[in-house]
C-alpha cells in the first residue's frame, strides 16, 4: 500500500510541476522578485498537500515565535536546518513568512521544469567542486539578499542524512552569519520518519519541526558558533525522534553482578 500511494504521489508531482514550471518560466519574462517567488511557493504547497492527502504525511511545528513576523520586512536571519529529506526543502518556503534564498548545488537547475523554475529565482547556486569560488559567491550574494529582506537558508550538513544519523556540520552558514552580523536560527526536523533520503517511498506519520531561538553572531568565531548550532539541533533531534537514536552508554542501566 505504501508503494502504491507513493507512486500516486510521484505522479501528482509530475503532472503538477510541468504546467507550473512552464508558467513560472513564462511569467518571469514580465515578473521577477517576490511575486515570482510566491508563485513558485504555490507549487510547493501543492506538493506538501499531496504528501499529506495521498501519503498521510502530516507535520507540526513549534517555535515559530523565534522567527520575525511578516511585518518585519527588513529583519534578516539565517536559517540552519537539519537535513534528512526532500520534504523540508519543499516545506520551508510554505511555512516561513519571508522569501527564502536557498544555497544549493547548481546541478539542481538541470532538473526539467523544477530546475528551470528555480533558475528564475534570486537564489545562490554553487559549484561544490570550486570551494573558494563557491564561498565568495555565498558571501557576496548572501549579504545582498539579506540586505533586501530575504532570508538565506543553508543546510549545515550539506547533504541529507539518514534517520538517526549525523553528518559533518560545516561552517559555511556560521561564516556567513558572522560576516554579515546576522543571527543564525537552528532548526530540527524529523522528516526521515516519513520520507527517507534518496527514496520516494513515503510512510504516513507526523514530521516534527522545532525552531530554536536566534543565536547572535556578532563577535563570535564561525567554528565555535557552528558547534553551538550543532549541539542544539542534535539534542533537539533526540527529543523529537527518540526512537531513531540509541541510548548512549552512559544512559544505559548497568546490571548488578
Amino acid at each position: 500500500m505504501y508503494a502504491l500511494r507513493s507512486l500516486l504521489f510521484v505522479l501528482w508531482l509530475t503532472v503538477t510541476v510541468v504546467p507550473w514550471g512552464l508558467a513560472v518560466v513564462l511569467s518571469s519574462i514580465f515578473v521577477r522578485g517576490t511575486p515570482l517567488y510566491w508563485m513558485c511557493a504555490g507549487w510547493l504547497r501543492v506538493a506538501i498537500w499531496g504528501a499529506r492527502v495521498i501519503c498521510g504525511v502530516r507535520h507540526r511545528i513549534q517555535g515559530m515565535e523565534n522567527v520575525p513576523t511578516a511585518a518585519d520586512a527588513k529583519a534578516a536571519v539565517l536559517l540552519a536546518p537539519k537535513h534528512q529529506s526532500t520534504w523540508e526543502t519543499f516545506a520551508f518556503p510554505t511555512l516561513m513568512p519571508h522569501p527564502l534564498a536557498y544555497v544549493f548545488k547548481r546541478e539542481l537547475l538541470y532538473i526539467p521544469f523544477f530546475g528551470w523554475a528555480m533558475s528564475r529565482l534570486d537564489m545562490i547556486h554553487i559549484d561544490r567542486s570550486k570551494r573558494a569560488e563557491a564561498w565568495n559567491k555565498v558571501a557576496e550574494q548572501g549579504r545582498r539578499l539579506m540586505s533586501e529582506g530575504s532570508w538565506v537558508i543553508m543546510f549545515p550538513e550539506g547533504t541529507r542524512t539518514p534517520r538517526g544519523g549525523q553528518g559533518q556540520y560545516k561552517s559555511g552558514a556560521s561564516r556567513l552569519a558572522v560576516t554579515t552580523g546576522t543571527p543564525i536560527v537552528p532548526i530540527a526536523v524529523s522528516s526521515a520518519k516519513c520520507w527517507p533520503r534518496k527514496s520516494f517511498l513515503l510512510r504516513p506519520g507526523v514530521i516534527d519541526i522545532s525552531i530554536g531561538r536566534p543565536i547572535p553572531s556578532v563577535g563570535r568565531e564561525a567554528d565555535e558558533l557552528m558547534r553551538e548550532v550543532e549541539r542544539w539541533i542534535e539534542a533537539e533531534m533526540r527529543r523529537l525522534d527518540p526512537e531513531a537514536y540509541p541510548p548512549s552508554p552512559a544512559a544505559t542501566p548497568q546490571r548488578s553482578a
